[in-house]
């Protein structure tokens, strides 16, 4: 096992030397660039590049400006460099995510890299890009390859149950991030979604708010983040005696909601007529996004945010802040969630601990002014 204290591009050099040796890179064959490696193991690309630098030191490699690292040939190389052969892959993680953004994933990445390097394992990173085929081929292949653990971002938790239940059963690390799937006792990290909805429904009904719609673009069944959420906003409105209208749940919203800019438009402005009509007064949107899409329709319908029309969103995206009417929500702790699972596969590894947890991360109310009296409130206040 390698010392928490070897810096991360020595262990990445080891890394290539090794599959260098192996073969698994031959003479010619170019290697993934700074920047591939650097999102492989999430680390700077500076960290990569100092990988390469020392490689090429020890006379295994050659590198052309503009067209990148290239294996020389073994009787090239100095006869004098050893390689040693270290057992890598047992101290790589992957981390398998449904997309790779600038916004949370990023967070989770960074505070889970951080973790694991502080523990001597390196950082492998994945993308499903939102494909259960993919998702499942990487379930079954990293294994396979090597990988000592996987953390795994579900694209959806009604999906590739039988896989993830397999690995799990096998004593195999894994554990899931942001979703848990409802039927497995295996360990997760997530926010509190379920007390987050709770709080963003409990905030408008405080505020007189009674006809309150709940929107979401996937499916309440589909992820359990959504289904939480919902799960949440039923509870609030049930503990304040406020019947559960079901025909103010927007679910699953039709796949031209996704589309290009003018027709997601257009789809949020009828969405919002429609709301007008059924006397809505408030809207607790699954994230940001329909948030934001939400209020840009009202304020298209001459609509006044908040005066007319209460929106509440969940993530705290930067796109919230910034919004024309800036839009209150519910913060996630990304970085903890992200470093909780880290925990997890590391405490699976180091003590044959069989995880079971699911670490509920609490989540924190951001008041903008998107969110203002009811109807009621309103008058009296008039």
């Amino acid at each position: 096992m390698l010392s928490d204290n070897k810096p991360l591009y020595s262990q990445i050099l080891g890394i290539l030397r090794e599959r260098i040796a192996q073969g698994e890179y031959v003479t010619g064959q170019q290697l993934p660039t700074e920047l591939e490696l650097a999102e492989q193991f999430g680390v700077s690309r500076i960290t990569s590049k100092r990988a390469l630098i020392e490689l090429e030191r020890e006379d295994l490699i050659y590198r052309r400006r503009g067209s990148g690292s290239f294996v020389k040939k073994r009787d090239e190389a100095k006869k004098t460099v050893e390689v040693p052969i270290m057992p890598s892959s047992s101290m790589i993680i992957s981390m398998v995510l449904p997309f790779v953004s600038p916004n949370n994933s990023l967070e989770h990445m960074q505070s889970v890299a951080q973790y694991l390097e502080s523990k001597g394992y390196y950082l492998s990173i994945h993308n499903s890009n939102w494909s259960i085929e993919r998702e499942r081929e990487l379930l079954i292949s990293l294994p396979k390859r090597g990988t000592a653990g996987i953390i795994l971002y579900p694209v959806s938790t009604q999906h590739n149950l039988d896989v993830v239940h397999a690995l799990h059963m096998n004593d195999y690390p894994i554990v899931t991030l942001d979703q848990y799937y409802n039927l497995l006792t295996m360990g997760s990290s997530v926010s509190d979604n379920a007390g987050g909805g709770y709080i963003a429904a409990s905030k408008l009904i405080e505020l007189g708010h009674t006809r309150i719609a709940f929107i979401s673009t996937v499916g309440i069944q589909y992820r359990s983040t959504v289904r939480d959420r919902f799960f949440g906003y039923s509870k609030a409105l049930k503990d304040n005696g406020i019947p559960l209208d079901i025909e103010l749940c927007f679910s699953d919203l039709p796949s031209d909601a996704e589309g290009a800019q003018p027709v997601r438009r257009e789809f949020y402005k009828k969405l919002v007529s429609k709301l007008q009509e059924l006397h809505v007064t408030a809207i607790q949107a699954e994230h940001d996004m329909v948030a934001l899409d939400c209020l840009k329709a009202a304020l298209d319908l001459g609509i006044k945010v908040p005066e007319e029309l209460s929106i509440i969103g969940f993530d705290n995206s930067d796109p919230s802040a910034q919004a024309e009417v800036p839009i209150s929500t519910l913060e996630q702790n990304y970085e903890e969630i992200g470093r909780r699972s880290a925990m997890m596969i590391v405490d699976h590894l180091e003590n044959g601990t069989i995880q079971q947890e699911r670490a509920i991360i609490p989540v924190k109310w951001v008041s903008r002014e998107s969110v203002g009296p009811g109807p009621e409130l309103h008058d009296h206040n008039e």
